[in-house]
């Protein structure tokens, strides 16, 4: 298990920008990382996910080519551009230490034996 805290969350307009972050209490390199996000009356989403060592990425079809994913040793990333009104939600952090999955099935479901943040609202409105 490791502890996960999210930052960086705010109120942008439409087509601003924000990066999140997720500091994690023990060094990360080893784990499958990703964000989610569950906005009110939905439920949570996979929205991007990074390998071990960072060799590979992956993005939900809704955010390709606006979000980017990366990490450094104990924190991870998430760089949100050209955001929309529908990106508006609360955006969390998981992990896994043994997941032997793709990263797609990573992010198919916000499974419970993944590690997560308490989250960080982000609100996009003109």
């Amino acid at each position: 298990q490791v502890q996960l805290v999210e930052s960086g969350g705010g109120s942008v307009q439409p087509g601003g920008s924000l990066q999140l972050s997720c500091a994690a209490s023990r060094y990360t390199y080893r784990a499958t990382m990703g964000w989610f996000r569950q906005a009110p009356g939905k439920e949570r989403e996979g929205v991007a996910a990074i390998s071990p060592r960072g060799e590979a990425t992956s993005y939900a079809d809704s955010v390709k080519g606006r979000f980017t994913i990366s990490q450094d040793s104990a924190t991870l990333y998430l760089q949100l551009n050209s955001l929309e009104a529908e990106d508006t939600a609360m955006y969390y952090c998981a992990a896994a230490f043994r997941w032997g999955g793709t990263l797609w099935t990573f992010l198919e479901y916000a499974r419970s034996e993944y590690s997560w943040g308490q989250g960080t609202q982000v609100t996009v409105s003109s």
